[in-house]
């Protein structure tokens, strides 16, 4: 794959442009898939970049609970925290980049994220319940959990035309985030916390070019990615102690922290460079080519959403208590039983199984779409979503 010359620092997500039509997509294909649905090829470097961010949040959550005992592990939590879903939410926006309300992207959208939103916010809070004996809490306003990035990118999908409409939208993004994070009243309905902190990584990738990614494949910057993360993984360490893992989530406003609100102003903007440092490294080190995992990127949203029964179970049915789960050879193990499940969830036999609760087709709730209509989005719709 031929790489641009273009430097990052011209790749403005300020700078007005049309959708490139090598990877806009109508689909809400991220973290998610279509499960093999369509045939028509798929870009392998976005691919990959979602099956190894999925690994990377499946492995993270393995983690939760082996922190207090290590803060070697701890340090590598905080570190996956500050890139993984960033990295997510950028590819996201930039999959959302053809988004026009067009009635078959209004059914994609639907199927692909209120559904499997619906299904399971319930049947989390089901599990919960189950396993804690507390009474069920849905109400689906309130996500828990995995399910505050589908009803994220619901919200963000729907906003695309706006921020694409905007003059300086990433600015724009910016000035929201800040401001949510110092603003206690938003509260957790619609996840809006989360909705406006990783707002700006959302319009970053909806304002992105597929040469601003290819950008990234430079050579200079592909050795410079490791020490970047490197350098991550030391500043995470001394975090540590120093700081509340609570802001890596941006659920929360600075007060509810117990820290002023321009504080929260100040946390935002440098989280968000730190942010994007990391991704930019992680997206820079991964394969542009077909490997034995491209195809498994296809099934992402089922691996996200399925992990979490486990995660939780994890915690439920004390599987972190004892020894060895925590000491060195217990968190490598655990760490390849992570990393190992995560695969085995992108898998087709997995996406066949789940497809109904994931991809439901629903012909009989939508109108008949016209051929002509039909056929020209068709057409329209670019390959490797």
């Amino acid at each position: 794959m031929p790489v641009s010359q273009v430097s990052p620092a011209v790749a403005s997500p300020n700078t007005p442009g049309r959708p490139d039509a090598s990877t806009a997509s109508d689909t809400p294909d991220t973290p998610g898939a279509e499960g093999g649905r369509r045939s028509r090829e798929r870009d392998a470097f976005f691919d990959n970049a979602k099956f190894l961010a999925i690994v990377l949040v499946v492995v993270g959550h393995s983690w939760e609970g082996l922190r207090d005992g290590s803060r070697a592990v701890a340090a590598g939590y905080l570190l996956l925290y500050a890139f993984h879903m960033p990295a997510f939410t950028i590819v996201s926006g930039h999959f959302s980049r053809s988004f026009s309300f067009r009635p078959r992207q209004i059914r994609r959208l639907v199927t692909g994220v209120a559904v499997p939103y619906v299904v399971f916010e319930t049947a989390l809070n089901l599990f919960r319940a189950w396993n804690t004996g507390e009474e069920p809490r849905i109400t689906l306003l309130h996500p828990w959990y995995l399910t505050w990035f589908l009803m994220a990118l619901f919200i963000w999908r729907l906003t695309a035309p706006l921020w694409r409409a905007l003059r300086y939208p990433f600015t724009v993004s910016v000035v929201l985030a800040a401001a949510a994070t110092a603003s206690p009243d938003i509260g957790g309905d619609l996840a809006l916390q989360r909705v406006l902190q990783y707002l700006p990584f959302f319009v970053l990738g909806l304002r992105l070019e597929r040469r601003h990614f290819e950008a990234l494949r430079d050579r200079r910057l592909r050795l410079l990615a490791p020490a970047v993360l490197a350098l991550g993984a030391l500043a995470a360490y001394w975090t540590v102690p120093r700081m509340n893992p609570d802001w890596f989530y941006h659920r929360y406003a600075a007060q509810e922290l117990g820290a002023p609100g321009w504080a929260g102003v100040l946390m935002t903007l440098g989280m968000l460079g730190c942010s994007l440092l990391l991704s930019a490294a992680f997206l820079s080190l991964t394969p542009s080519r077909r490997t034995w995992f491209t195809a498994l990127g296809a099934g992402t949203l089922y691996a996200y959403l399925l992990h979490g029964f486990l995660a939780k179970g994890a915690h439920y049915w004390d599987w972190y208590e004892g020894g060895f789960v925590n000491s060195a050879p217990g968190v490598l193990l655990v760490t390849a039983v992570a990393a190992a499940v995560a695969v085995a969830l992108t898998t087709p036999p997995v996406v066949r199984a789940f497809r109904w609760a994931m991809e439901p087709r629903l012909e009989w709730f939508f109108a008949p779409e016209p051929p002509a209509r039909a056929g020209r989005d068709r057409r329209t719709a670019a390959p490797g979503a």
